[in-house]
C-alpha cells in the first residue's frame, strides 16, 4: 500500500513539471532505442561461426608469403595440406576441404534449368567439422561417393517443390579457374541429403555441398599453389600455438624439392633472399570479422572489426549521453524542492519514506524511458535491417542475460539519478530545508564535466560524418586511369556458350554500341582474379608476382585505358599469345620503366617448372584494378578473351538498347536469364561499407547533439529558474534582453569551448585511423575542424538562446514577488 502511495506521488510529480519530464525521458529513450539496435548489429556480428558445436576447436588455415616485393595473404592453401596435416601432427583430430566453386554453376533437371545459389566441394568428413543438422540423409555418408551432393532445404524446395529431394538425380554444369587451369566441374550426381538451412551469422552460404570426390583436382600434390579453404579440428585441450610450432618443418619437408623444380632455388636460399612462406591458424569465430582475406579465397566479404568497434563505441557513449542528461536534469531539479523535503519531515516523513519516494519518482521516469526506447527500437529496426542488410529482431530482448542486464541498467540509471535527491537532502534539517540554506554540492561542477562530456563526443561524430563524407567525394571523383562511366558488364555472357560470338557480333553491330570487348576482368566488383602466374628475371633468381588480366583488342580503348608506351594487342600483327601488356608498376618493379617495350622474361606455366617466354609490347597507365583501399600493384594482360562482355554505350540510348539486348539473348532459347549492370555502380558497391557508415554516422551525429542540445535546454531551463530573481533585479537596474541572454549563455558557451579543444585530437586521432584503411585518400584540413565547431556553436547558443530569451522577457515584477 505504502508503495502504491509512493508511485503516485512520483507521477504527480513528474506531471507538475511536464516540460523537464518529457526532455529527461525522451532523451533517455533515444538513447536506449539506439544502444538497443546497435547492440543487436553488433550482438550479430560477433556470433558468427559461434553455433557450430566445437566453434572454438576449429581453425582455418592461411597462407603468409612475400616473393620478391609481392606479399600474398590467402584464406586458401595447397591441396595435399589438409591431409599431410592430418597424419603428422597429433594434436588434429579431423581436417577437411572446401573448394568454392567460382563459376556460376547452373542445375540442370531433364529440361529444367535452374541458376540458384553457391556451390562447393567439400571433403566427406566435412560434417565432422561442421555439424549442420540434416534433415534427412546420414551425415556419416552423404558424401562417401564421388557423385554425391547435400542441399539445403531452400534449394531443395527449389529444385523439387514438395518432393522428396533424396535419390533425386541432378546435373550439375559449370567450369572453374584454379591455379592458371580451367578444370571441367560438370557431372552427374544423386541427392543424398538435405540439410536445415545454413544460419545467416555462417562465414559460408551453401546451397549446395558436392562431394570433393568428384574434383579431379582434389589429389593434386603441389605444395607451391592451391585453392583449398582448410579447416582443423584440434583435439580437446589442444592449442593453436602447438600445432603452428610444427608447420614450419612440415613445409620444408613437402615444399623443398617442388621449390627448386618450380623457382629454381632451396628453401634456405628462398629465405635468405629475405622471401618467406607460412602456413598459419585463424580462429573460425574470427574470420567474419578479419576482413584481411576479402577477395583473397574468403567465401563471403565479411564484417569488419574496427567498424563494429566504432558502432559499439557509439552505442556506449549514446546511452551515457542520454544517461548524462537524465541524472543532469534530476538531481538540478532536485535542489529546487527543499521547501518540500522540509514540509514532508515537519509532518512526519522520515529519512526512509523520502529515499523511497525520489527513488520511486527516478525509477517511474526511466521505466517510462525503457519501454519508449523498445518501441522506438522497434520502429527503427525495419529502416535498420534494410541499410545494413541484415534481418535482425527484438527477439533476443527475452534471452535471460539479455534481460537481466536492462533489468540492471533500469536500476543503475535510477540510482544515479535518484541517489543524490534521495540520500543528500532528505538528511537535512527540516529547519535548513524550510529556510532553503541547503548548501550548494559539487554537483554543478559534476553537471560541467558531463555536458563537456556530451558535446565531446557529438563534435568527434560529427568531425567523423565530415570526414567520411570527404572520403567518399574523393573516391567518386579520382582519377582511377579508367573511365566507368556509360559502361555495361554483362557477366553471365559466357551462358551462352556457343552462341556467344553470334551475340557480340549482333551487338557490335549496333551504332548505340561504341565499343564491346570479351573479358571477365573488371577493375570493380566481382571480377575474375588471376594472378598465379609468376615473372622471372633471367637470372632466375628473384621473382615479381603480378596480377593477370585476360582481354582481347578492344579491352583497353572499350575501358578508355592509356597506353603509355609500345602499343595494344592486334591480330594484324599476327599471334598474341606470348606478348603482354604491363601496368607502369610492373614496369618499375621489373626495373624496366626507361625501355619497357621488347623486354623478354619468363613466365611460369604450372607447379612442375614450367615456362614459357614472354615479350612486353606495350605498358598501360596504371588504373585502380581493384579498390582504393590497397595501393597499384603489378599487373600484367594477356591476349586471352572468354566469357563476359564489357561494352561502352550511349547513354542516350540505353533503355531502348537494352530491351533490344534481351530480346536478342532471349532469341537463342538458353534458358539462362538476362543479367546486366553498370560499371559505376559496381564500383560504388566496392565502397558500400563506407557510404552506409558515412550515413549511419550523419545519423548518429544528428542524434546526439539533438540529445545533448535536450540536456542542454533543460540545464538552461534550471539555471534560468534559479537565477529568476538576480534576472529580475538586473531588468529592474536597466540590463537589456541581449546581456541577460549573454550572461545565462556565457558558462554554458564556454563548455561548448573545452569540448572542442578535447574532441579536435581526438577526432584526428580516430578519423587518421580510419583513413589508413585506404592507400589513397584525403588529408583532414582545418575546415573540417572549423566546420564541426562552427555547427556545434551554432546549435548550441541557439538552444540556449531558446530557453534564456524567455527568461529574459519575464516582467521583473513577477520574479521579485515574494514568496
Amino acid at each position: 500500500m505504502m508503495f502504491k502511495t509512493y508511485l503516485k506521488i512520483a507521477w504527480r510529480s513528474l506531471k507538475k513539471n511536464k516540460l523537464v519530464s518529457f526532455i529527461n525521458i525522451l532523451g533517455l529513450a533515444l538513447g536506449i532505442a539506439t544502444c538497443l539496435v546497435i547492440s543487436l548489429y553488433v550482438i550479430e556480428e560477433f556470433s558468427y561461426d559461434r553455433f557450430f558445436k566445437d566453434s572454438d576447436r576449429i581453425f582455418r588455415v592461411t597462407l603468409d608469403a612475400k616473393i620478391g616485393e609481392q606479399t600474398l595473404s590467402e584464406a586458401s592453401v595447397m591441396a595435399p595440406v589438409a591431409e599431410t596435416f592430418k597424419a603428422e601432427i597429433p594434436e588434429v583430430q579431423v581436417s577437411t576441404r572446401v573448394l568454392n566453386l567460382h563459376s556460376n554453376t547452373k542445375v540442370r533437371i531433364g529440361d529444367k534449368v535452374i541458376r540458384k545459389g553457391n556451390t562447393a566441394f567439400v571433403d566427406p568428413n566435412f560434417f565432422e567439422v561442421f555439424d549442420l543438422p540434416f534433415a534427412s540423409g546420414d551425415p556419416a555418408t552423404a558424401l562417401s561417393n564421388p557423385n554425391s551432393v547435400v542441399l539445403t532445404e531452400d534449394q531443395a524446395t527449389a529444385l523439387f517443390g514438395k518432393d522428396n529431394a533424396i535419390n533425386q538425380a541432378i546435373k550439375l554444369e559449370g567450369i572453374g579457374y584454379y591455379s592458371s587451369q580451367y578444370l571441367d566441374l560438370s557431372g552427374d550426381y544423386t541427392v543424398t541429403g538435405v540439410i536445415k538451412n545454413i544460419p545467416e551469422n555462417s562465414h559460408f552460404d551453401f546451397a549446395m555441398l558436392a562431394s570433393m570426390l568428384g574434383n579431379p583436382d582434389a589429389k593434386n600434390q603441389s605444395w607451391l599453389s592451391g585453392n583449398y579453404v582448410t579447416y582443423l579440428l584440434l583435439n580437446k585441450g589442444a592449442t593453436a600455438d602447438q600445432v603452428e610450432t610444427k608447420i614450419p618443418t612440415l613445409t620444408r619437408k613437402y615444399m623443398e624439392d617442388q621449390m627448386k623444380q618450380g623457382l629454381g632455388m632451396g628453401f634456405d636460399e628462398f629465405f635468405e633472399k629475405g622471401n618467406h612462406v607460412y602456413l598459419n591458424l585463424q580462429p573460425l569465430t574470427d574470420i567474419h570479422l578479419n576482413n584481411q582475406f576479402a577477395g583473397k579465397g574468403d567465401f563471403e566479404a565479411g564484417g569488419d572489426l574496427q567498424t563494429v568497434l566504432i558502432y559499439c563505441a557509439i552505442a556506449v557513449f549514446m546511452l551515457l549521453i542520454a544517461c548524462i542528461n537524465f541524472m543532469n536534469l534530476s538531481t538540478a531539479g532536485s535542489s529546487q524542492r527543499s521547501k518540500e523535503i522540509g514540509v514532508r519531515k515537519v509532518m512526519g516523513s522520515g529519512k526512509q519514506d523520502l529515499v523511497f519516494q525520489f527513488l520511486s519518482e527516478s525509477l517511474i521516469a526511466v521505466f517510462i524511458a525503457m519501454v519508449l526506447g523498445l518501441l522506438l527500437a522497434k520502429l527503427a529496426l525495419p529502416f535498420f535491417n534494410g541499410f545494413a542488410d541484415k534481418s535482425l529482431s527484438l527477439g533476443f530482448l527475452f534471452q535471460p542475460v539479455v534481460f537481466l542486464t536492462l533489468l540492471a541498467l533500469i536500476l543503475l540509471v535510477t540510482l544515479m539519478a535518484g541517489g543524490y535527491p534521495a540520500f543528500f537532502l532528505s538528511a537535512f534539517k527540516p529547519i535548513e530545508s524550510l529556510k532553503k540554506k541547503i548548501i550548494r554540492s559539487n554537483r554543478s561542477g559534476l553537471r560541467s564535466s558531463l555536458v563537456v562530456f556530451q558535446f565531446t563526443v557529438s563534435v568527434v561524430l560529427i568531425i567523423g560524418t565530415i570526414v567520411v563524407s570527404q572520403q567518399m567525394n574523393y573516391i567518386q571523383n579520382k582519377d582511377l586511369g579508367y573511365d566507368k562511366e556509360q559502361l555495361i558488364v554483362l557477366r553471365d555472357a559466357g551462358l551462352l556458350g556457343e552462341h556467344l560470338d553470334v551475340f557480340k557480333d549482333k551487338l557490335k553491330g549496333d551504332p548505340r554500341i561504341k565499343n564491346i570487348t570479351k573479358s571477365a576482368y573488371i577493375p570493380s566488383g566481382p571480377t575474375d582474379t588471376n594472378s598465379q602466374n609468376l615473372i622471372i628475371d633471367e637470372s632466375m633468381s628473384s621473382t615479381l608476382r603480378m596480377i593477370q588480366y585476360g582481354i582481347d583488342e578492344e579491352y583497353i580503348p572499350t575501358l578508355g585505358m592509356e597506353i603509355l608506351a609500345g602499343r595494344n594487342f592486334s591480330l594484324d600483327l599476327g599471334s598474341e599469345e606470348n606478348n603482354i601488356i604491363i601496368n607502369q608498376t610492373a614496369a618499375k618493379e621489373l626495373g624496366i620503366e626507361d625501355d619497357p617495350v621488347g623486354q623478354v622474361f619468363e613466365k611460369r606455366t604450372d607447379n612442375q617448372g614450367g615456362r614459357e617466354e614472354v615479350r612486353v609490347v606495350g605498358v598501360v597507365k596504371d588504373f585502380v584494378a581493384k579498390s582504393l583501399r590497397e595501393p597499384i600493384k603489378p599487373l600484367m594482360m594477356v591476349y586471352n578473351p572468354y566469357y563476359s562482355l564489357i561494352m561502352k554505350v550511349e547513354k542516350s540510348e540505353l533503355q531502348p538498347l537494352l530491351a533490344d539486348m534481351q530480346s536478342i539473348w532471349n532469341g537463342f532459347n538458353t534458358g539462362e536469364a538476362f543479367h546486366y549492370a553498370f560499371l559505376d555502380e559496381l564500383y560504388n558497391e566496392t565502397y558500400i561499407q563506407e557510404a552506409k557508415m558515412g550515413s549511419f554516422l550523419t545519423v548518429l551525429s544528428l542524434m546526439t547533439i539533438f540529445v545533448a542540445c535536450l540536456g542542454l535546454f533543460g540545464l538552461v531551463t534550471f539555471t534560468a529558474e534559479q537565477r529568476i530573481k538576480e534576472i529580475g533585479i538586473r531588468k529592474v537596474l536597466g540590463s537589456t534582453v541581449n546581456q541577460i541572454v549573454g550572461m545565462l549563455a556565457k558558462d554554458f558557451i564556454k563548455l561548448v569551448g573545452i569540448s572542442l579543444i578535447i574532441a579536435f585530437p581526438a577526432g584526428y586521432f580516430f578519423m587518421d585511423m580510419w583513413l589508413g584503411n585506404f592507400a589513397y585518400h584525403i588529408d583532414i584540413a582545418w575546415w573540417i575542424y572549423a566546420l564541426a565547431a562552427g555547427i556545434t556553436l551554432v546549435i548550441a547558443f541557439g538552444t540556449i538562446c531558446l530557453r534564456s530569451v524567455k527568461a529574459a522577457l519575464m516582467n521583473p515584477v513577477e520574479s521579485l514577488k515574494s514568496e
